[in-house]
């Protein structure tokens, strides 16, 4: 995969990053670094605290301990409102799209993050990229399929013009087919846009194979990084997270 053009400061900073839910500790000294149009991926199994990396970084819990610098200023502990307005948009895990909109009204929900202008161009730019969406305009959110609620998080994610998006798993309770092509999408994406993303993922040889760059993590610590290919070319990699793939 094409490296992005490398730039001499991260679009996201994350240094030495504690979290905790009560007593239980989640987070322990998170480190990590992605660049202006990069793809970068957090893999690790179930538990291992890729979700609420996530959702510290949108402002919600507060961090313990560490930072968080986008762009060069420092967000850390900033409300989750202020945070999307500085250019950070999320599709989460299982994608809570509201069931009773339509696909038009769930998507313009995502564009009340932009302080002004015309959603309209922001909307054929999803349909070119996901064009089941435009099909399915007039439909109820609810009433779409899985893959289809997918398209629609990321689409809704896509309408506020991010500069950084967060996919929080992507491919989680979808067919083969429907994850290649949810992860071929983001590939475009990035590849015509310069879009950078931070994925979360479980299905740990696609996210690999379409990351610039990855980290593992486990128990709440990142234990590994490099790239997409150094990272699936490891014998540890591979027995814990690819079934020998």
């Amino acid at each position: 995969m094409n490296r992005p053009h490398q730039a001499t400061a991260p679009l996201l900073e994350v240094d030495g990053l504690s979290a905790a839910y009560g007593a239980v500790q989640a987070l322990t000294d998170v480190s990590l670094q992605v660049m202006p149009g990069e793809i970068v991926t957090l893999i690790g199994a179930n538990g291992a605290g890729k979700s609420t990396l996530l959702m510290t970084l949108c402002g919600e819990p507060k961090p313990r301990a560490g930072r968080v610098v986008l762009a060069g200023e420092d967000i850390t502990g900033a409300p989750t409102h202020a945070i999307m307005r500085r250019g950070v948009a999320q599709s989460p895990e299982g994608r809570r799209v509201f069931p009773r909109m339509t696909v038009r009204e769930n998507l313009l929900m995502g564009a009340e993050a932009l302080t002004r202008g015309d959603p309209t161009p922001q909307l054929e730019r999803v349909f070119v990229l996901f064009p089941r969406l435009k099909e399915r305009l007039a439909q109820r959110g609810g009433t779409l399929s899985g893959g289809e609620q997918q398209m629609l998080a990321i689409g809704r994610a896509l309408m506020s013009r991010p500069r950084l998006l967060l996919l929080d798993e992507p491919s989680l309770g979808l067919a083969p087919l429907v994850v290649k092509q949810i992860f071929e999408a983001i590939r475009a994406l990035n590849a015509e846009t310069g879009l950078t993303v931070l994925l979360v993922e479980q299905n740990a040889f696609q996210a690999l194979r379409l990351a610039h760059r990855g980290y593992v993590l486990v128990n709440g610590r990142i234990t590994m990084a490099g790239t997409g290919q150094e990272l699936l070319a490891r014998p540890e990699i591979r027995a814990a997270y690819l079934g020998g793939h």
